[in-house]
This record gives structure tokens, C-alpha cells and sequence, in this order.
């Protein structure tokens, strides 16, 4: 099956089909007619978590209801501002698209990992803030999705929190490592055994002690 970039692309078989096995060849699958068809049309959602109760569809709103053949989704932050954005591969129609995240601004906190004992990236990592009104907690495990992966950091969304009051880093290695307030809206890495947190400026190397 092709991989237009639009939907007037045509993209000639590469080799001669075997009839015998049934094979096919779509030449732009957005062409009803070829009769073969394995995206089924469908167009991409997106839903709204609703206070941790229910879900909400927002994706006619936010213009991710591409009907491009969407096959992965990865969060990540391309402009720095604390919020998540989404990039999205797709088989058609446009093969990549960055939906850019313009909610309202909140508070917030990035986390990365150094790992000694652990593995170098701390995956596998549990994480815990605590908030004066709750505790969040995350795992460190980069999200993958068809033929794309996540980086690996946890983001915290704080709120109306300028701060946490504390972190505890639960590693791989068994180690449990707690650390005091943190101010938000930054990155900071934290080295596995350390008592503080360095922030991390783009453009900029950390140099941490061995």
C-alpha cells in the first residue's frame, strides 16, 4: 500500500503482484474505487479527561479530526511553554502534523532522570509529587506507539501550584529518594542519589558531579 503525501498522490506497485497470494496494490488509498482498502476512513479523536470522570470529544474544536490515517501520537513539548504539545505520523494526507497545545496556562514540572545504580535513564522509575491539595504519581516509561517513541521525562501538570512540596523518586534499583519543595514551570534532572535537582536551560550543558 502507497504512503501519498496528499490525496492525489499515485504510487506505482513496486513489483509485479502474485496473483496467486491474492496480493494487492492501492495505489493512493484515499481512492475509494480501488475497492481495497485498509484505513477504513476513519478520522482521528481526541477526548478530554473531565476531572478524572468522564471524557469529553473535542476533536472537531482542536482540528485533529484528520481523516489522514493516523498510525501514532507523541506528546512533547516543541516549544518549550510547559505545555504538551502532539505530533502525529500519518499514512496519508499529510504524513507528520503538530497539533500545538494553546489551553490555558497552568503551572508545571518536567523531570528527568540520571541513574547510577539504575539504569542510565531511571525507566521504570515511580515518581511522586506532593500538591497542598494531592499527590500525582507517574512511572517512567517512555510512551510507544506504532514506529514512534516518547523522550524520556515525566511531566507534571501542577495546576494553580507554583511548587511541590516534595518529590520521592522510588528507582529501579530499589533506592527511594525524597527531596524537599521545587519550584515549577522548569526541567530539572535529578541524579540518583542526590539531594537536589539541577535545572536544565535549553541550549545549555549540565555539568554534574561524578
Amino acid at each position: 500500500m502507497s504512503q501519498p503525501f496528499d490525496r492525489g498522490c499515485e504510487v506505482p506497485a513496486p513489483a509485479e503482484l502474485d496473483k496467486s497470494l491474492d496480493e494487492f496494490w492501492s495505489s493512493n488509498p484515499f481512492k475509494v474505487s480501488d475497492k481495497h482498502n485498509l484505513s477504513g476512513y476513519e478520522r482521528n479523536r481526541t477526548y478530554l479527561n473531565v476531572g478524572g470522570k468522564d471524557f469529553v470529544d473535542i476533536s472537531f474544536i482542536t482540528g485533529t479530526d484528520s481523516d489522514g490515517d493516523g498510525r501514532c501520537v507523541v506528546p512533547i513539548d516543541v516549544d518549550n511553554d510547559g505545555r504538551q504539545d502532539l505530533v502525529v505520523r500519518q499514512v496519508g494526507g499529510g504524513v507528520l502534523k503538530l497539533f500545538k497545545n494553546e489551553f490555558p496556562k497552568k503551572h508545571w514540572l518536567r523531570v528527568s532522570l540520571l541513574g547510577v545504580e539504575s539504569n542510565r535513564l531511571g525507566i521504570g522509575a515511580r515518581i511522586t509529587i506532593e500538591l497542598s491539595e494531592r499527590k500525582v504519581v507517574r512511572e517512567l516509561f517512555p510512551v510507544n506507539t506504532f514506529n514512534s517513541q516518547a523522550t524520556a521525562l515525566v511531566h507534571f501538570g501542577l495546576g494553580d501550584s507554583t511548587e511541590v512540596e516534595s518529590l520521592t523518586i522510588r528507582w529501579p534499583s530499589g533506592k527511594k529518594q525524597k527531596l524537599g519543595k521545587l519550584s515549577g514551570d522548569r526541567h530539572v534532572i535529578i541524579r540518583e542519589g542526590e539531594d537536589k535537582a539541577h535545572t536544565v536551560t535549553p541550549g545549555k550543558v549540565i555539568q554534574l558531579a561524578k
